[in-house]
């Protein structure tokens, strides 16, 4: 039935090698998207409400549509959309946590409640599910576990509903189900969501009353000994990996070891690949050897606004290739794959370990400490280590521990020697820590031991600003930074820090990343956490308004002209297009215009959203996507 809208077939995607997965084979022809696609409603659509409408546009209101209103599809529209995507991949959302709650009936179960609050903060549980995401605050935590029911936001009682999460999910297996998607959201004004895994700070993931886009089973991947990348300057030919839009950071550098090769990924083991990773721009344990994970995209194969399923890679489409490496996931369209470079194995040392405050080691020397060790953040940096640690509040005393420290090809002895004098210098000062040092002979290896499986965390905000090359060299400017840093740990902030550089040359890289990360020795995140059962609203509200409004401000007064990493950011950042693109933006927002005029792509923050806003807030000053999406008048 459904092989009429199909156009089965295989494209080079510009390289020797590079060929469509089976999923991307499965598509709409150009011919049938010109017949539904909303700008040409003279001919017959698959999704118009009314038969003899010409066009939906004069009944679409300022806002998207919502369940209600009078473009909102009735039964037989979704029966008959589940029926062309492939019966069963259109999936009605039910709140993971409905099973606590009564009113869910034949769901509910006291049992498996219990096992699923127990498991709550597991991120691999989450991202199987289809409409669970990490930032659920934003989302109205409209359905938890009731132990962490949000009474802090006013609920007078426990219950659940769908709120903020999509209406319904696409489980996505072939190109063609995206563009049945974009169709139907185009025609009717649905808000359109992509989620991978939900691994997301910025509520990008989900919204009330949309189609969302789950994308995590295109897991395809294939190794290319040798590729040959389509134009470029660089005319790469070398090896690579083309990876489907499911792949996880794991999952990468588990075929990368296969393959006996090195790919440039993130240091979080369930963040998917190629999705807000790499289109954010993407930094890595091996950035300060290689740059951003943006910078190694050599094709990618992408769904328009429209519908069309292009490539985009040096020599087509060449503006949406250079927006999609670095100017932002969900907003330009729906990347189902890319290719990307690899590298030569390398030996690998990695650093962990832990210390906390006490009786003997006073917070005062704590600090002593960590400023010792950012003064070598240049050293270290320059000779293409990579550092991620955090210093937090942990019952009354600061816990300090270096996730990892990264090492590449270098060996223990090596690096042993590097950090002897910091080490030498924290033996003077009484630091109580006993390095955990691992050298191994491939970065996947070492990466897999070094970075623990981070939780799913839903009672924190976050902030960050990026540490520029002149402050760190600086002396002055560095104790001011510093103490900065200090100051807000002072007043109740937890931080994460990073030390890693852009290696030379990566300036003149023509991509959309913001040149702001091509000037840094560190990356500094502030963050705050609630008990989201027992603090008050006006205690959290606080805490938040403080990370925005009193201590970020500071940060930034200190380095001006920089910037900040979109997908690690404060969810209110103010002026984000120039934090997150700098001089980069009205570029961005010109090629958001020429490929999604109409708006069917929106994500919170990103490029052209200022021309939306979500009509409700969570504490006063946080935009729910528990509320109508509308455009500004």
């Amino acid at each position: 039935m459904l092989s009429k809208y199909v156009l089965f077939g295989s494209v080079l995607l510009g390289g020797v090698h590079g060929h469509l997965f089976n999923y991307e084979t499965i598509q709409l022809s150009n011919n049938h998207l010109t017949k539904i696609h909303p700008k040409s409603l003279d001919s017959t659509s698959l999704f118009s409400p009314r038969q003899q409408q010409q066009t939906p546009k004069p009944l679409h209101g300022r806002c998207k549509t919502y369940p209600g209103d009078l473009l909102w599809p009735g039964k037989p529209i979704w029966d008959l959309f589940d029926l062309l995507l492939g019966k069963g991949s259109l999936i009605k959302t039910i709140p993971e946590a409905s099973i606590c709650y009564p009113e869910w009936g034949p769901r509910h179960s006291p049992s498996q409640c219990e096992e699923l609050t127990k498991s709550w903060n597991n991120s691999t549980l989450r991202i199987e599910d289809p409409t669970s995401i990490r930032s659920i605050l934003f989302q109205g935590m409209t359905c938890m576990p009731p132990d962490y029911t949000p009474f802090f936001l006013g609920r007078k009682q426990v219950n659940c509903s769908v709120g903020g999460l999509p209406e319904y999910t696409v489980n996505v297996t072939n190109v063609m189900q995206i563009q049945l998607a974009i169709n139907l959201a185009s025609n009717l004004n649905i808000r359109l969501v992509i989620k991978n895994t939900g691994h997301d700070f910025g509520g990008k993931s989900t919204g009330k009353g949309a189609i969302n886009l789950w994308t995590h089973h295109l897991k395809d991947a294939e190794f290319y000994p040798e590729y040959h990348a389509a134009g470029g300057e660089e005319g790469y030919v070398g090896p690579a990996f083309k990876f489907g839009a499911g792949v996880q950071v794991y999952e990468a550098y588990a075929l990368a070891k296969k393959y006996n090769v090195t790919v440039i990924g993130g240091e979080g083991k369930s963040v998917g690949f190629i999705g807000g990773y790499i289109q954010g721009g993407g930094h890595s344990p091996l950035t300060s050897i290689y740059g951003m994970a943006a910078d190694h995209v050599l094709s990618i194969q992408v769904v328009t606004a429209d519908g069309r399923f292009i490539t985009a890679d040096a020599t087509q489409n060449t503006d949406l290739f250079w927006a999609l490496r670095g100017g932002g996931a969900g907003t330009f369209g729906v990347v189902t794959s890319m290719v990307v470079k690899a590298f030569p194995r390398i030996k690998t040392t990695t650093l962990t370990y832990n210390f906390t405050t006490g009786r003997n080691f006073t917070r005062e020397k704590m600090w002593q400490a960590q400023r010792a060790y950012v003064d070598g953040f240049e050293r270290y940096a320059d000779l293409g280590y990579y550092s991620y640690y955090r210093i937090r509040h942990v019952s009354g005393e600061l816990y300090h521990d270096m996730t990892s420290m990264v090492a590449p090809n270098t060996t223990e002895e090596e690096f042993r020697q590097v950090m002897k004098p910091l080490w030498d210098k924290w033996e003077e000062i009484g630091v109580p820590f006993s390095p955990v040092i691992r050298e191994l002979d491939n970065f996947s290896d070492a990466w897999e031991m070094a970075f623990p499986h981070e939780v799913w965390t839903w009672g924190m905000r976050q902030a960050s600003r990026f540490l520029p090359r002149g402050v760190i060299s600086d002396p002055e400017k560095r104790k001011e930074m510093m103490d900065a840093i200090k100051g807000v740990s002072d007043e109740g902030a937890n931080i994460l820090m990073f030390n890693m550089r852009n290696p030379p040359g990566s300036e003149r890289i023509n991509n959309a990343v913001n040149k702001a990360w091509r000037d840094i020795l560190g990356f500094a995140i502030m963050f705050v956490n609630w008990n989201v059962a027992t603090d008050s609203g006006g205690w959290v509200e606080t805490l938040s308004r403080n990370l925005t409004y009193e201590w970020n401000p500071r940060w930034k007064k200190l380095t001006p002209g920089s910037g900040t990493y979109m997908s690690e950011s404060d969810y209110i950042e103010p002026d984000w297009q120039e934090s997150f693109h700098g001089d980069k933006y009205g570029e961005l927002l010109r090629s958001k215009e020429k490929w999604d005029p109409e708006g069917v792509f929106y994500a919170t923050n990103a490029v052209g959203s200022e021309k939306w806003e979500l009509e409700e807030v969570i504490m006063g000053h946080l935009p729910s996507q528990n509320s109508k999406l509308c455009r500004r008048n």
